[in-house]
């Protein structure tokens, strides 16, 4: 989405709803692929998802219309040790904020302004609690805003949870933490599975670390104009950038 799909103001491309309708006619499935939990994923396609797959949550949540293919849930005593990592971070100094990402919701304790702000971005379910905890919720990812910057800053304080589980740089403020081996490439290849298809017959785009394993699972990867070093090492093509609406076009490309 951010980076990849979305214009420079983070608004869905014009272009792309028509798009969406031709892409139905020849049997090609669109699917947003996103750190982002579905049910905003969902609000951002509005009457389109309905009809559409996503894989949200990183990869932890992957579903076709109303059907789940598959999800990834943290074991509960994993949950409450990342949290109080975090707790101990926020109360040392570290600006960051925590979200507890459930399937039915997400929840953070953090309520300022600043931080609502950057999560109202990415959650439209989100619940705010006293206890993060104490949801009951199926927990399919923990993510942390670190205000001063995420690669340098809470990544590496979470080091030690990289020997049993994924620690992942997502955005330039954004961590995410999840199940090991849970990542948009495997959710990729669970999606070929249930679709029928290969990765000959797949196409993806990505501008950052998160997307690696996901342009590993497709023959025709993409990295955009605007990308990360290391997604440009890793893809096989290059697009223009989401500025230029490098998705959008490529696709064209395709159907032309």
């Amino acid at each position: 989405m951010d980076g990849t799909l979305l214009d420079g103001d983070g608004r869905i491309p014009d272009a792309l709803w028509p798009l969406l309708d031709r892409l139905d006619e020849r049997g090609i499935v669109f699917v947003p692929s996103s750190g982002r939990q579905l049910a905003t994923l969902r609000h951002a396609f509005g009457e389109a998802s309905d009809r559409m797959t996503f894989i949200a949550e990183n990869g932890a949540y992957v579903v076709r219309g109303t059907e789940e293919v598959a999800s990834d849930e943290l074991d509960p005593a994993f949950v409450r040790a990342v949290v109080e990592k975090l707790r101990a971070l926020a109360a040392d100094g570290h600006d960051i904020g925590v979200v507890v990402c459930g399937k039915a919701s997400a929840y953070i304790e953090r309520t300022d302004a600043a931080f609502r702000a950057e999560a109202d971005k990415y959650y439209a379910a989100l619940a705010e609690t006293d206890d993060v905890l104490a949801s009951g919720d199926q927990v399919l990812k923990i993510a942390v805003f670190d205000f001063d910057g995420s690669e340098h800053g809470v990544a590496p304080a979470l080091a030690e949870f990289d020997d049993t589980h994924q620690v992942v740089v997502s955005g330039h403020h954004w961590v995410d933490v999840m199940n090991p081996g849970v990542n948009k490439g495997v959710a990729l290849e669970r999606l070929q599975a249930a679709l029928g298809v290969d990765r000959a017959q797949t196409a993806a785009f990505g501008d950052y670390l998160n997307d690696l394993e996901m342009l590993d699972a497709s023959d025709w990867s993409y990295a955009m104009d605007n990308a990360h070093d290391e997604v440009h090492a890793r893809a096989r093509h290059r697009a223009p950038s989401n500025l230029d609406h490098g998705v959008l076009t490529t696709i064209e490309g395709f159907l032309g």
